[in-house]
């Protein structure tokens, strides 16, 4: 109410005079006030889902490397290109005639749905990032250097210069059972078929609270360097040769071809870290007997039982032939009879043959996009590296500076000192984790 309308009150003003002056503060018309508050909502959606910032994401050495957080936001910025479009189409139309509403309804379901999508995106990376916030930042930092070591070693043997790869891994936190990799640049679907710009390993807590089990990140890494390496129509084709060569019969050596993904990453996470890896590797596949002597026509992970076998085979051509045996007794200890196996009779009887084929041809094999080098020419890992392993494992268990080692071997060194008991479990968690972040 006005002033004048105030003084004099409404009873007095003359004939139409209140109409117009109640009508200066009135709501405006409801379609139009409509119309146009659905291009306000959506241009607010739009620039709520904006680029991140690294230093949200806190001022330690966990947060994410401004590598991953740019990768993030092209990708935010690709999908906010459609999004962008689409509200100034909302915008338009609640500027337009009010008589049909229809396209404005249309065009809004539309932004909508943009705004869903590119949500989704942000959403996930929001949550990566955000747990590098709390009390497990440092602990997914030594992952990271953990699977960046690997990239580095590898990259730096190659006998022909590559493209170097850039962010590097990415390790999260989440719930469940197994480790998982998400490999750069592939459709993910909680991404709503978006490419992933990195490789990101996924690590379950309780792998991460028991450090001598994290062989996973060096496994996992592997997959992912496998593509990046060119080696992944190579490699199957290279093992169902071998295998064929061998003796085995056809259908033996399309299983192990059919396997090539999970044995390359055993034998390449063998390479990088040694025995340690084997007993993390029994560690996980190390089940009961009707699991272990399982056989799955059609699955991607090498029957367990058949699975040590390799890595077995590798550690004696590596040069830790009295390892090798210990952990094939082991094996044999646990599991002394294949009866009631569904492993086919040929399998079996073929194995030795064919497992030797197998570590050749992915260990001892050249490949062209590893400038006409092998893997086992590219990594290097011998008894001389086990014993810097051996060593930082003591000093692990006295929590002084394990000296420069690769932060891959530390998953060995933590390993040992486990298994000799020079101290206890969770003293040796805490320095695991305080030598690779430097806390």
């Amino acid at each position: 109410m006005s002033a004048v309308a105030e003084r004099v009150g409404p009873e007095h003003l003359a004939p139409g005079r209140e109409a117009r002056v109640r009508g200066a503060g009135s709501a405006p018309d409801p379609v139009a006030a409509f119309a146009v508050g659905q291009g306000v909502n959506v241009r607010r959606h739009l620039e709520a889902l904006r680029d991140f910032r690294r230093a949200e994401f806190g001022t330690g050495v966990a947060r994410p490397s401004e590598g991953h957080v740019q990768a993030v936001n092209d990708l935010l910025a690709r999908l906010r290109r459609p999004l962008e479009s689409a509200v100034l189409e909302v915008e338009a139309a609640g500027r337009g005639r009010r008589d049909d509403v229809g396209d404005l309804l249309r065009l809004k379901s539309r932004a909508h749905d943009w705004v869903r999508a590119t949500e989704r995106v942000w959403d996930f990376y929001f949550e990566l990032f955000g747990q590098r916030q709390g009390a497990f930042g440092d602990w997914l930092y030594a992952c990271d250097k953990i699977a960046l070591d690997c990239y580095q070693h590898v990259h730096m043997h190659l006998g022909r210069p590559l493209s170097i790869p850039s962010p590097g891994p990415f390790a999260y936190m989440r719930t469940g059972f197994s480790p998982a990799t998400y490999r750069r640049n592939i459709p993910l679907r909680k991404l709503g078929r978006q490419l992933n710009p990195f490789p990101l390993v996924q690590l379950p807590y309780h792998r991460m609270v028991n450090p001598w089990t994290m062989g996973a990140v060096l496994h996992e890494v592997c997959h992912n360097l496998q593509n990046e390496l060119g080696l992944q129509h190579e490699i199957p084709k290279a093992i169902h040769r071998a295998v064929l060569a061998a003796g085995a019969p056809a259908p033996v050596a399309r299983t192990w071809a059919q396997w090539d993904r999970e044995i390359f990453a055993d034998l390449m996470g063998c390479m990088l870290g040694g025995e340690a890896f084997v007993a993390s590797l029994m560690d996980v596949i190390g089940r009961s007997p009707e699991q272990v002597l399982a056989f799955s026509p059609h699955g991607v992970h090498p029957t367990p039982y058949l699975r040590t076998y390799l890595s077995s085979h590798l550690l004696r051509r590596m040069g830790f032939p009295e390892i090798a045996r210990d952990y094939e007794r082991l094996w044999r200890r646990l599991y002394p009879s294949t009866r009631g196996t569904t492993i086919p009779r040929a399998m079996l009887e073929t194995r030795p043959a064919a497992v030797k084929a197998v570590v050749d041809a992915v260990c001892y094999t050249s490949f062209p996009s590893l400038g006409e080098k092998s893997l086992r020419q590219v990594i290097t890992f011998e008894p001389r590296q086990q014993a810097m392993i051996e060593e930082a494992a003591g000093r692990l268990a006295k929590g002084t500076d394990p000296g420069v080692v690769p932060e891959r071997f530390l998953i060995g060194a933590v390993r040992i000192a486990v298994d000799r008991r020079l101290a206890a479990p969770d003293v040796l968690m805490r320095n695991f984790y305080a030598a690779l972040a430097g806390t």
